[in-house]
């Protein structure tokens, strides 16, 4: 069976007429939820795509195109067994993609950016996605208190390479390995659970990054990056939350789409509410995130400057899409400069990313620390912390607070190191414990 998935030639240009076009290079990466195909071409192209049944393959053709004389196709990887290529009549290319499963695919034409050129990208997703496997730890009731979890995204990756250091390094091989060794840190810290948002060198668009945040639940969204400036001298880490001016411009794209009225803002939703009130629990869920996003990037700002250069003394601002959650506290920590040959080399270093990484959650914890949010490892500690003090309050006298703690006189003298039983108002005393 033939299932065309675009319907017969899909123009992807400014102009009715489409010069005959070449294909370079074919580029494969495969990521956990899905395959992309990557084709170089010299310009806009007329394509489509259709699936072939048993066994499974997936079929690009492409009109009035010729391969380029170094055309070369990368080695099926992912959801792909194979990958041929050939002239398919006169004028015409023809590539197949030979599947391991059924696929629901994605095309798009991106235009001309930086050292790219024109790309045709093929997103395979699987047609059937495995059900995640519930372990018995999952299927037990919760425990009075959860871990705060940390959505850490590595910035670039896939056809996306970042920037480019002096010696070549590129910016997507630097962020994951910072953000595999912060997730590292983080699920061995008490309280605290990381999730990456990717693992090995795939690409994901902006806006479902910090959807992978929302989905997890997360307290906390970390986008990890490595600058670049066109003077080498540049140098030192920055920590950067989203503008108002972005924050604006979320706000109306989540009114206007109604899928995203469907879902839910800080555990309400926008879908059942008149459009006033729809923007007054959206800006109310809004300005709790960005305050938030600011204690916490304040906290990670403080802890890079214990660490090496900062490139500003203070937490900057701007529209970067990834900052844009409605609901989950961002931020987004570049680690240092790559065009600077010093820095580059430090971040090329495991000992110098793992003292970034360490310097990132120090941070992190501090903020939770202070703000622990309600359920959680940290809000029980913060509990049992003030259970083992007590500030004295007028009229209060040590044989009372010993009662009202279940303890003696004694303990109380003994733990606060007390020569007489006289206690004043603000005195802050230890409760011993047993």
């Amino acid at each position: 069976m033939t299932r065309i998935l675009l319907g017969g030639w899909l123009l992807l240009g400014l102009s009715s007429t489409v010069h005959a076009a070449e294909l370079k290079a074919l580029r494969v990466w495969a990521g956990p939820e899905y395959t992309r195909a990557v084709i170089d071409v010299s310009g806009p192209v007329e394509y489509r795509v259709f699936e072939l049944e048993k066994p499974d393959r997936l079929v690009l053709d492409v009109q009035a195109s010729t391969f380029a004389a170094g055309y070369a196709a990368a080695e099926a990887n992912g959801l792909l067994k194979a990958v041929r290529s050939g002239k398919h009549g006169n004028r015409d290319l023809r590539v197949v993609f030979d599947l391991a499963e059924g696929v629901r695919p994605k095309s798009f034409l991106l235009p001309p950016a930086e050292k790219f050129g024109y790309r045709l990208v093929l997103d395979l997703y699987p047609e059937s996605s495995a059900q995640p496997v519930k372990t018995v730890a999952k299927a037990l009731p919760a425990e009075s208190s959860r871990d705060v979890i940390i959505s850490i995204d590595a910035g670039h990756g896939g056809d996306d390479t970042g920037a480019i250091g002096a010696t070549g390094t590129y910016e997507k091989v630097i962020t994951l390995a910072v953000a595999r060794e912060l997730k590292r840190i983080v699920d061995n810290e008490p309280g605290m659970s990381a999730v990456l948002t990717r693992d090995s060198d795939f690409f994901i668009p902006l806006k479902d990054r910090y959807q992978k945040a929302r989905d997890a639940k997360a307290d906390l969204f970390v986008s990890v990056h490595a600058d670049a400036f066109t003077k080498s001298e540049a140098k030192g880490s920055s920590v950067w939350v989203l503008s108002p001016r972005g924050a604006t411009n979320e706000a109306a794209r989540w009114l206007a789409d109604r899928e995203n009225r469907a879902d839910l803002v800080g555990g309400v939703s926008l879908d059942t509410r008149d459009d006033t009130l729809a923007a007054v629990l959206l800006d109310l869920s809004q300005g709790a995130t960005m305050e938030a996003s600011n204690a916490v990037a304040g906290q990670v700002h403080a802890s890079m400057r214990r660490v090496g250069p900062t490139h500003k003394a203070h937490v900057e601002r701007a529209n970067f899409m990834v900052l844009r959650s409605p609901d989950v506290p961002s931020i987004l920590v570049e680690t240092a400069f790559i065009s600077n040959p010093a820095e580059e080399r430090r971040l090329k270093n495991p000992a110098e990313r793992a003292k970034l990484a360490e310097a990132i959650l120090d941070g992190i914890r501090n903020y939770f620390r202070m703000t622990p949010p309600p359920g959680t490892w940290f809000a029980q500690e913060d509990n049992r912390i003030r259970a083992s003090r007590h500030v004295v309050t007028r009229g209060e006298s040590l044989s009372g607070i010993a009662a009202q703690h279940g303890t003696s006189v004694a303990a109380l003298r003994s733990a606060n190191k007390l020569v007489q039983d006289v206690v004043k108002v603000g005195d802050v005393l230890e409760i011993p414990q047993g």
